[in-house]
């Protein structure tokens, strides 16, 4: 039987990504490589990354800042902290306590999700069962990864992809009714999990064994990646869209996880969907990971690609492997 369930609004967004811009040219510098050769593969001109003594926590709470003054909602106000990061600062305390701490959200409890660039999806699904089940009425949802200090600055293959960005979304408990998130869909795929990866080194206890340290950076199988995000997101996109009730051509705009263009542009073609209603800026900001869906909503929406209302498609893909899609309302 079904129970009654609040609604739920998306009452504000935020982005932020960092000042220092690294171009395809400047990584010529360093890499056998070229803008052609990166723009040709990937589609991307540019990358935004930390320097000194920013942090993943630094950027989501500019960006959670941005959202708070959207939704014109005081921090004190905010019943839980989700932060989306597959790259948080410390192991421990989690980025959202950090987020929580500077934001003076004093009355939030705080946590974080790992689902990577799926981070977002994944942690709107989270936000709106709390929000809908009455335990929480107010959530920040916080999206960021800092990659660049987690790649191998040699590998061509994986290091120019990668930017570093935050974006925030406040979600609340609706006054007027209106549901704005009309489905989501979330999977995983476990089996593929060494496709895309950061391992985590440590070391043995000594009186055990010896062993070396090695440093973290991404491991990706790129091809294998880029098969599954063509197979799987198009039926992800069509499952959610038929779920909410609509169809295809019902969607104003599709936001998905900005890796590469010939992903979203293969994904369009399957859809039979006119490139032009998907979104793009990765051009600018290059794969920011979980923060991508949110940044780039937040610009489309400013720069008026997005109107009010509209109907809107997010899907997200990356490590786990995971993914999943949302079918929302945005009523600014």
């Amino acid at each position: 039987m079904k129970t009654n369930l609040y609604p739920v609004t998306i009452a504000g967004i935020g982005k932020y990504t960092p000042e220092t811009v690294i171009t395809n040219n400047d990584l010529e510098k360093i890499l056998d490589t070229s803008d052609e050769w990166i723009t040709t593969r990937s589609g991307i001109k540019e990358r935004r990354i930390v320097s000194g003594n920013e942090t993943g926590a630094s950027l989501a709470v500019k960006a959670g800042r941005e959202a708070l003054e959207y939704a014109g909602i005081d921090p004190e106000e905010i019943d839980l902290i989700i932060c989306a990061t597959s790259i948080p600062d410390n192991l421990y305390p989690s980025t959202a306590c950090e987020i929580q701490r500077d934001l003076a959200c004093s009355n939030a409890a705080a946590f974080d999700i790992t689902a990577a660039c799926s981070g977002l999806i994944y942690g709107l699904n989270v936000a709106r069962s709390f929000i809908a089940s009455g335990i929480y009425k107010k959530v920040l949802l916080a999206s960021v990864d800092v990659h660049s200090r987690f790649l191998n600055w040699e590998d061509r293959g994986t290091c120019v992809l990668f930017g570093d960005g935050a974006g925030a979304m406040v979600l609340t408990r609706s006054e007027d009714e209106h549901d704005d998130i009309l489905f989501i869909d979330i999977k995983a795929d476990g089996a593929k999990s060494e496709e895309l990866k950061i391992p985590l080194s440590g070391k043995n206890c000594p009186l055990v064994e010896p062993n070396t340290f090695k440093l973290p950076h991404v491991e990706m199988n790129g091809k294998e990646i880029y098969k599954f995000a063509i197979n799987t997101v198009p039926e992800s996109i069509k499952k959610a869209v038929d779920s909410a009730g609509i169809n295809l051509n019902d969607v104003d705009c599709f936001v998905l996880h900005q890796a590469n263009i010939r992903i979203i542009e293969s994904i369009s073609s399957k859809l039979g969907i006119n490139r032009e209603k998907f979104f793009v800026n990765l051009h600018k900001y290059g794969n920011t990971s979980s923060a991508s869906i949110v940044i780039a909503l937040s610009e489309a929406i400013k720069e008026g690609y997005i109107k009010s209302p509209s109907t809107l498609v997010l899907s997200g893909f990356g490590a786990g492997l995971t993914w999943g899609t949302a079918v929302i309302k945005w009523r600014g």
